[in-house]
């Protein structure tokens, strides 16, 4: 997996968040959701081509995974979700007092 010449793993972990569409995957797999390729790129509105890089990504990384009925996060993806929520929090307070 590519990241920071560091090799610290925050920095490696936020590439990978960084990329196009991750976080949107994550999302959208929110709430022990399990969705099909086809419903979660009609859920994420990303292309074939650049969904399966993502997937391919966050399953190496440990985040999604692939069970027999549909993609969904792995627990330790669940952990990432959980932590990232306050910064959702954050962001929309944010948003409402600019």
């Amino acid at each position: 997996m590519r990241g920071s010449r560091t090799g610290r793993p925050v920095m490696v972990l936020l590439d990978l968040l960084g990329r196009r569409w991750a976080l949107r995957v994550i999302w959208e797999l929110r709430e022990g959701r399990r969705l099909s390729f086809r419903d979660l790129q009609a859920a994420s509105g990303t292309s074939p081509s650049v969904l399966n890089t993502r997937l391919s990504e966050l399953r190496e990384a440990g985040i999604v995974e692939l069970p027999d009925d549909g993609y969904a996060l792995s627990a330790t993806g669940a952990d990432l979700l959980e932590k990232l929520l306050p910064l959702h929090a954050w962001a929309e307070d944010w948003a409402a007092n600019r």
